[in-house]
């Protein structure tokens, strides 16, 4: 019988999915890409939704996927599941949805968003509580517009759990909070791993909806759902898909290294024993999210590819193919540095009708031209993050004192030569890119630590990063 260890990794994002397989043999993690679907919420009136049944449909059928892509006589050891931040589900006791699944993005936040900013002494509490930030998707303003608009939902909902710990109680019919994920939520006390009561109460959000939540690496039973998995354990590794993106990476141990997991959001930040906080961490959005085994994550949030995806909408002839992306970037790297950048911190960017209309009215509000074609916005764009990652460094330099000396990339935009450059060049450090499926790989390494292949997390980068293909981008003049 082959010594290999067998996981499988559940991993979705706000566009896409998919379930990987992991082989662990010899010290070694290869991946295989089993299952891959397109995600996207849908607008239903004046709100937006997820697909939940699609999204539990697509993931069974990856999960079958991967048992019948082992080996003859291999077994899949475990599971997890991790999913982009804040977003949740509201249950009875006999574990039925008693709401709709909104999407982050639904504008029905605005009200909230607007009235905690609006009053400082409210703004300041909330943060020095919960260490986070407020903004639009969050889930204390998803869940207080809830409370607001259908009080009757606290006497029929007994339990909230976020999209990965649904996956899970789907999985292994264990309903738990999980910690990286539940602190997307600002509503998680910053000096521990409890509920901050102070935000339950400000948002009017019932505190019995939630359990303390578990750090990553707890079990909690076995696949009850899919038979063709019958007894393997489903493991709550970091449900954040972020979390899992900055566990997979080869960091130094010195902790100079800045991380940037790159995709339809640019999360830029590092790992800490302490929360960032305070009057400049307010206002820079710092948040003071968890990493699995308990300590902080400080990161800002800047928009991200979102820009990209938003503008190809408005043109007809788009990339459809990797040689048609490589062609379209090196267009946009032979086209002059734009004179005027996005801020990417523009809310206007958030969910506009038009993004490329969203673009051109910033350019025009800033003395600057549109561009003339794809190439063009492109170029914008990449040049853009790459001042947006470059300005996220030097407020953490100049807030915590620390020296960064390299930024790590993973995710979709690692891929990325002209953002990746334009980041080094604004930032004036190295750019490593790794080939590296981040979130997927971060999610593996959390089970292997859970059933005792590796020793911990150092480890693991150890021993995977020795293996990592990476492309360094030196800082240009």
């Amino acid at each position: 019988m082959s010594s290999a260890i067998y996981s499988a990794a559940v991993d979705l994002g706000a566009t896409s999915g998919r379930v990987i397989l992991g082989k662990w043999a010899k010290d070694r993690l290869t991946l295989t890409e089993v299952h891959r679907f397109p995600n996207a919420f849908r607008s239903l009136g004046a709100h937006d939704y997820w697909d939940i049944g699609t999204l539990w449909h697509e993931v069974q059928t990856g999960l079958r996927k991967a048992a019948t892509a082992l080996p003859k006589g291999a077994k899949i050891a475990s599971v997890g599941v991790d999913t982009w931040g804040v977003d949740y589900v509201l249950l009875n006791d006999a574990g039925r949805l008693v709401f709709p699944f909104h999407a982050y993005r639904d504008n029905r936040t605005q009200a909230g968003l607007k009235r905690l900013g609006g009053t400082r002494a409210a703004l300041e509490r909330i943060y020095a509580a919960t260490g986070i930030p407020n903004v639009f998707y969050n889930t204390s303003l998803q869940l207080e517009e809830v409370v607001a608009s259908c009080p009757a939902v606290t006497d029929i909902a007994t339990r909230c759990l976020f999209l990965p710990d649904y996956l899970n109680y789907l999985l292994s019919g264990r309903m738990e909070n999980e910690l990286t994920i539940a602190s997307t939520s600002q509503l998680l006390d910053v000096h521990s791993t409890e509920w901050s009561r102070a935000a339950l109460d400000h948002f009017h959000i019932p505190a019995q909806w939630f359990s303390k939540p578990v750090l990553s690496g707890a079990k909690l039973g076995t696949v009850t759902s899919i038979p063709e998995l019958k007894g393997t354990r489903v493991i709550a590794v970091p449900g954040h898909d972020t979390a899992c993106a900055y566990d997979a990476m080869p960091a130094a141990p010195d902790g100079s290294d800045l991380f940037l997991s790159s995709g339809t959001w640019s999360l830029v930040g590092f790992e800490s024993d302490t929360p960032v906080l305070g009057a400049e961490a307010l206002a820079a959005r710092v948040a003071n999210e968890r990493i699995g085994d308990g300590r902080y994550r400080p990161l800002t949030n800047v928009i991200g590819f979102w820009l990209l995806e938003g503008v190809l909408k408005a043109f007809a002839s788009r990339p459809k193919n990797e040689g048609e992306w490589v062609k379209l970037n090196a267009a946009a790297a032979a086209l002059p540095a734009p004179k005027v950048l996005l801020d990417v911190a523009d809310p206007a960017f958030a969910n506009p009708p038009s993004m490329r209309a969203a673009i051109d009215a910033h350019l025009r509000k800033h003395r600057g031209q549109a561009p003339k074609n794809l190439a063009g916005y492109v170029r914008l764009i990449c040049d853009s993050l790459g001042r947006g990652h470059a300005n996220a460094k030097a407020a953490f330099e100049r807030m915590t004192g620390r020296t960064f000396k390299r930024i790590l990339v993973v995710g979709g935009g690692s891929r990325n030569r002209l953002m990746c450059q334009a980041t080094a060049d604004a930032a004036g450090i190295p750019v490593v890119s790794f080939s590296l499926e981040g979130t997927a790989v971060g999610n593996l390494a959390r089970q292997l630590i859970a059933l005792r292949a590796v020793k911990d997390l150092a480890a693991f980068r150890r021993l995977h990063g020795a293996h990592l293909e990476q492309t360094v981008y030196q800082p240009r003049g």
